[in-house]
Parts: structure tokens; sequence; C-alpha cells
């Protein structure tokens, strides 16, 4: 087999040569069709002599080279192309026309859907639709919605899974698309960060006094809303309960060091318990260098230590921000 080979033949060769080189990222984009193709005529073939295989190269070359712009040929592509210059809205009826027409798999975009959406659209469907939803979604996910169902609820649904073996892949494209619209019909907000976030969001910059006396009244006059504000608050005395130890020298690398030092200054128990662990988190011979310089420090005014605590909490939240660092869920009262 040394002339005279098939496009596919050819395409064989390519991918063979850079599974070689570990550079085949890609080829789970194709379909089951055209991946089974591949599989095929590469188990049909065995010895390619060398001025072949340059041939094949230096052809495939000349091709890329020819081509002036590439699309991604799939919606899923096209989406991840505008990111967020197209709305929210546009991306959901895209994704729904396109499943609709058979174009796309509603369960797809199921999958990806925020946990609240899904929450809420599990409190509202029939309890059959909603084992099929959870039999469908990845074991993480399912779990989170199963959860925030009612107790009497979860029983009906555990019970309706029994019945979810049985199922047609017709009728489960079917129930994808019910969900779908109901997604759709669920009313949108316009400012999409729940106001708990954007509260606490604000008081993380706040002083410390500002901060206690607004939760403080928040706490008479709406306790849920106060708890849920709580929760969204990360203050430097939160580290040692948020943040992973690993991060500890990530986050050393990203804040001014004189800022951490004026941070760690603070005597307040719960900085104090932070910057403990900031440094027991580090070498040796760098948390010894620390110590030695913030005990070096003068005397600094209640301001300078508050602005530099901020500096470090706004530097861990870049680093989460850029998906460089994983916060741990604030641990709910008892």
């Amino acid at each position: 087999m040394q002339m005279g080979l098939t496009q596919r033949q050819k395409a064989a060769v390519i991918v063979r040569l850079l599974l070689d080189d570990d550079q085949a990222a890609g080829l789970d984009r194709l379909n089951t069709d055209a991946q089974t193709l591949l599989a095929e005529e590469m188990a049909g073939m065995e010895v390619i002599d060398r001025p072949t295989r340059d041939a094949v190269i230096q052809e495939f070359c000349d091709r890329l080279e020819a081509v002036g712009l590439t699309f991604p040929g799939d919606l899923d592509g096209t989406l991840a192309i505008f990111g967020e210059r197209i709305s929210a809205d546009s991306s959901d009826r895209l994704r729904r026309n396109a499943a609709i027409s058979g174009r796309g798999d509603p369960w797809a975009r199921i999958a990806t859907l925020p946990a609240e959406q899904l929450c809420r659209i599990a409190s509202g469907e029939s309890v059959e639709l909603i084992a099929l939803m959870l039999s469908k979604l990845p074991v993480p996910r399912a779990s989170e919605v199963f959860a925030s169902l009612s107790r009497d609820r979860a029983h009906s649904v555990a019970q309706a899974m029994a019945l979810t073996g049985e199922v047609t892949p017709d009728a489960l494209r079917r129930v994808g698309l019910v969900l779908l619209r109901a997604v759709e019909d669920l009313p949108r907000p316009a400012i999409p960060t729940p106001a708990a976030d954007r509260m606490g969001a604000i008081l993380n910059f706040a002083t410390s006094d500002l901060r206690d006396d607004v939760l403080d009244g928040l706490d008479q006059r709406d306790a849920d809303f106060a708890e849920g504000v709580r929760k969204a608050i990360f203050i430097f005395g939160h580290v040692p309960e948020r943040l992973e130890p690993r991060d500890v020298a990530r986050l050393t690398r990203e804040v001014d060091q004189a800022a951490l030092l004026r941070a760690m200054a603070s005597t307040a128990p719960d900085d104090a318990a932070a910057a403990d662990f900031i440094l027991s988190n580090l070498s040796q011979r760098m948390a010894d260098n620390l110590r030695e310089e913030r005990d070096a420090l003068p005397k600094l005014r209640p301001k300078d230590i508050e602005d530099a605590k901020l500096e470090v909490v706004a530097a861990i939240r870049r680093l989460e921000e850029r998906a460089e660092i994983t916060l741990k869920l604030p641990e709910a009262d008892a």
C-alpha cells in the first residue's frame, strides 16, 4: 500500500502521526460515525513507506496553508466564539431550536444549566420527568438537585427512578425538550447575581465596624437575608476556613508582600489566626523571614491594617476569578 491512498487513508496517516506525538487533541469532537470510520481505516492499514508518508504530510500542509478561515461547524463551538457577546436569552433559544430540529441534544444543554434553575424545575415538574432528569444529569449535580427536594417529593422521585430503565431514546429526547421549555419559561432576573451575594461583596470591602453594624441591623429586619449575606462575605479572618493550605504559597506570590505583612500585624483574634495559618503553610525559612519583618514594622494605624487586609482579600478573589484556586464553601452554622 504505497500509492493511491484514499482520503480516509490519508487522514488515518495524519492521525497516526499525531498520536505518536500526543498531539491528537480534539478527536473526541468527531461524531461516533467519523471516529468509527477512522478507526476501521487504521485497522486495515499496515506499512506506509517514507516517500508516501512524506507526500501525505506535504499535501496536508498545503491544504492547511490554503485555509483562510475556519468555523466550528456546530452550535456549541459557535456560541463559544461569541462568548458573552451574545445574550443568555439568544443562546438558550438557539440551543432549544437546535434540539427541536434534531441538530442538538437537549440533555447536553440541561447538564450545563445552573443548579438553581434545575432545582426550581425539580420542584414543579412531575416526579417521572424529574426522575429521568436525575438519571441523565452527572451524579454530583443530580445529588445537589435531589437534596433540594422536600422529603415527600424526594421519596416519590426515588420510587419513579425504578421506571426509567425502559424509556426509549425518542421519549427521553422529548422529555429533554419539555424540560428545556420549562427552563425557558422561568423568569430571568434583570440582575443575575443574588442580592445576598451582591451585599456580601460590598461588605467585603467595608471597614469591620461598618460591616458588623450593617449585619446587626439586617439580623433585626431579615434574619434569613442576613445569613445569606454572611455566607457571601469573605474577609481576612476567614482565610483559615476558606483557603486551601496548598494555595497559601500562590497567595504570597500574588499579593504585595508589604500589604501581607501589615495584614498579619493585626492583633484581632481571627486575624491573628489567619496570620498563623498563612505562616504555617509556608516553608520554614520564608515563614521565619515574614515573622521577622512583621515584628520589625513600626506601629501601624488601624486604617493601614484594614486596607492591607482588603488588599489580601482582593488578591485571593483575583486568584479565584482566574480559576487558579478554589475557595472552600463556608461551613453552615450549627
